[in-house]
């Protein structure tokens, strides 16, 4: 068995066609440019990903094409859906293909469900994948998903599957949140969202980080990480920055357009809409200036 997942982690962008569907070339170069330029792993199809604005069958294509082209051991996916059978379908495929994480949103339509119902979504996925298990970290991101992962929650989950339930992504941005569940569990794989916390993860507290601004700073994050650079980090974290207020996955997008020289890698899918001209463009100015402090 192979390692588990650990370090810098992108929230790989999924560019898209024209038609509207995943690019797959597109994004397979973009899958290892990122793994060169020092990503430890990738979570693909995540929110960052759209994952959400996919369907089942382009969701199982990306996955498909990543674990035949990439070591998917070093991939976690997301498979979180509001349908439970979509969601059994997706983690079940994770397990088959070796990814190294299925990495799953709360069922996130109806409001206010309480733990047992979040407790039977997350066993109809662990029955569901038996024959070919894939680890699950949950993806606590109430802001959009509305249910939220609590410490409670998290503590039952991980002692009703201990073999299963291993890790989780936080991006509600919480760090004492992320604290006290990585300080409860330990062995529990805790992923902050936010390249900030690298320096402090590197003593041992967190697994790593989950970055959506990895996309277009891995290399900085990757110094930060294996090597304790201060000035790495800050350069990161100022590119970071720069997406403060602003819709964050069309704007890494066109950081990745701008990086790349290829502007189809802007487009993305409704109902999100790409960034204007101007502010792609100073987008890509204020990127390579904030790249001049690492």
């Amino acid at each position: 068995m192979k390692a588990p997942i650990r370090g810098v982690v992108a929230a790989i962008a999924t560019p898209v066609t024209a038609e509207r569907k995943p690019d797959i070339s597109r994004f397979l170069k973009l899958a290892r440019h990122l793994l060169d330029s020092g990503c430890d792993g990738l979570n693909v199809l995540g929110t960052t990903g759209e994952a959400t604005s996919f369907s089942r069958a382009q969701r199982m294509e990306v996955m498909l094409a990543a674990a035949r082209t990439l070591d998917p051991s070093r991939l976690m996916v997301g498979t979180g859906a509001a349908s439970l059978d979509d969601a059994v379908a997706l983690t079940r495929f994770a397990g088959e293909l070796g990814f190294g994480a299925a990495l799953v949103l709360p069922p996130f339509y109806y409001k206010g469900v309480g733990d047992e119902g979040v407790i039977a979504y997350i066993e109809a996925l662990v029955a569901g994948g038996a024959a070919a298990p894939s680890p699950i970290f949950l993806y606590h991101y109430p802001a959009l998903s509305g249910v939220p992962y609590t410490p409670e929650l998290v503590a039952r989950l991980i002692e009703r599957f201990p073999d299963r339930v291993t890790g989780l992504k936080d991006s509600s941005g919480d760090l004492a949140y992320e604290r006290a569940l990585a300080t409860r569990h330990r062995g529990f794989a805790v992923f902050p969202a936010n390249e900030a916390t690298l320096l402090e993860g590197r003593g041992g507290l967190f697994a790593g980080c989950i970055s959506a601004t990895a996309n277009l700073n891995a290399d900085l994050c990757a110094r930060a990480w294996r090597d304790g650079d201060a000035a790495a980090l800050d350069a990161a974290m100022r590119i970071r920055k720069l997406f403060d207020g602003k819709p964050l996955v069309a704007g890494v997008k066109a950081g990745l357009a701008a990086l790349h020289g290829d502007p189809a890698l802007a487009a993305p899918m409704p109902p999100l809409t790409a960034w204007s001209e101007a502010d792609a463009a100073a987008l890509a100015r204020d990127m390579a200036a904030a790249r001049a402090h690492g």
